[in-house]
């Protein structure tokens, strides 16, 4: 443990260090490209706000990323990424040279094994032991650096432990829904008043101008992001002695769920429902959920696309039992019916698993191994294709793990506490994502996982020893 006057020769010594090549970097930029220098500056004062205010810095952090997908031709959602992995690898790396405590937790260091495990596809691609070579080795390291940043993002959350109380971070995060649901608004109306057959002239324009996306790149990434933020909004509701603002915002988010019009996102809200009111079975909850799940039924079938897409799933094996599995295959390519798609893409790259089934193609490559169109929307196959059957595997114990947290910190928490309340709604939410995993890309919605890890950090902290909701100066020993 160091003492307060060695930390802080310790700290000066450093500051002084990084001044000095901050000194070299700035003049070396100033000759080069003065737009670099001005980037450089930029991330200068990032750095010195982030150790000056870290606890609104980050939050902030938190808050902005729903705003950023729109910008992806720009890489910015990926340069926002690497930049809060420097940041919060910098940071620990200070804490721990001041001797202050870097919080973690069981699950962060199983999560860090994990991610570590997933490098081993990195390394084996160039090598040859995988389906492709060392030319996709791009985009499986793009792939691994993504889900290296959730990890990133769930230590950096830890930091805040001791400092803010949870229901503090968690009110803040609804600063994050501003944006996209202004922009989901504005998206609507423009649907509304111009008439969609200017711009309309194929089948997947049509698809896209019935359907609203917020900021995130897909509808169907912006629905699970608002499932999620309905699982919050519930848990804020059984909270708050002002329940009537709660309330007109769960409707406004159910409004713009359906507004989606993902048809995944309708058993994905049927499964939250259900597993919400199991622990409390009663007459009373079953009608309400039953209800609930009507007249979300009845708002996406009162469109025409809406009607349609129900419509189409009596022409799968699902609802026809006239219709096997080889038939909807074979319809596939002309009956414009995703489901029919669907099980045509899973054929197709089960039996491309078939040439390398135990390690796979590599990380994130089930697209190139699909032919480079279409994701599997499957995890599980894209599991399978990517890491072969130590990939599936290994996806399979960090979804049960996951799942075992959350019932572990049920089991140990007062059934009274917004604690436990919370942990049940997450555990409704993540059961929700296998069973849409199904049909769906679920792992690669970047933003639903980016406050998906958020909450799971939090929701992991001892809630009775927490200060209520203000500042706590950090301790002073080494905890890692």
């Amino acid at each position: 443990m160091l003492t307060n006057q060695s930390s802080s020769s310790v700290l000066t010594l450093w500051i002084s260090l990084v001044g000095v090549g901050i000194g070299l970097v700035v003049g070396f930029l100033a000759g080069i490209q003065p737009v670099y220098l001005g980037l450089a500056v930029g991330a200068i004062l990032v750095v010195f706000l982030f150790f000056a205010r870290f606890e609104q810095v980050v939050l902030a952090l938190l808050i902005l990323r729903t705003a950023l997908d729109p910008f992806s031709a720009h890489q910015i959602p990926a340069a926002f990424a690497i930049g809060v992995d420097v940041l919060t690898l910098l940071y620990v790396a200070v804490m721990l040279l001041t001797g202050r405590t870097v919080h973690t937790d069981r699950f962060w260091w199983f999560f860090a094994g994990w991610v570590m495990l997933q490098g081993l596809w990195v390394i084996l691609l160039p090598l040859g032991g995988l389906g492709f070579d060392a030319s996709f080795l791009p985009d499986s390291i793009r792939e691994w650096v993504r889900i290296f940043s959730w990890l990133m993002v769930y230590l950096l959350v830890m930091q805040l432990k001791d400092r803010l109380h949870p229901e503090k971070i968690i009110s803040g995060l609804f600063l994050a829904l501003i944006i996209p649901l202004t922009v989901a608004f504005m998206q609507i109306f423009m649907r509304s008043v111009l008439p969609p057959i200017l711009s309309i002239n194929t089948v997947e324009d049509l698809v896209s101008a019935s359907r609203i996306k917020g900021t995130i790149g897909h509808a169907n990434g912006f629905v699970t992001l608002l499932l999620l933020f309905i699982g919050l909004t519930c848990w804020k509701l059984g909270q708050s002695k002002q329940r009537w603002l709660w309330f007109i915002l769960l409707s406004l988010l159910i409004f713009f769920y359906v507004s989606t019009k993902a048809l995944f996102g309708l058993i994905m809200l049927a499964t939250f429902s259900l597993v919400l009111i199991i622990p409390r079975l009663s007459l009373i909850s079953c009608i309400n959920a039953v209800l609930f799940i009507a007249v979300v039924l009845g708002i996406f079938a009162s469109s025409e696309f809406g009607r349609e897409r129900l419509a189409s799933l009596t022409s799968t094996p699902l609802l026809n039992p006239d219709m096997d599995i080889s038939r909807a295959i074979l319809l596939s390519q002309g009956d414009g019916n995703s489901f029919n798609w669907r099980l045509a893409h899973w054929y197709l790259l089960l039996n491309l698993t078939q040439q390398y089934p135990l390690l796979g193609y590599g990380l994130g490559l089930s697209l190139q191994a699909g032919g480079g169109v279409y994701l599997p929307h499957n995890d599980y196959i894209r599991a399978l294709t990517e890491g072969g059957i130590i990939g599936l595997l290994t996806f399979l114990v960090f979804l049960i793990v996951q799942g075992a947290r959350l019932v572990q910190l049920i089991r140990t928490t007062s059934p009274s506490s917004s604690q436990y309340k919370l942990c049940s709604i997450l555990l409704a939410i993540f059961v929700s994502m296998p069973v849409a995993m199904i049909t769906e890309n679920i792992w690669s919605h970047t933003t639903l996982f980016f406050y998906w890890f958020t909450l799971f950090a939090i929701v992991g902290w001892n809630w009775n020893n927490l200060p209520p909701a203000k500042n706590t100066p950090p301790a002073k020993t080494t905890v890692l």
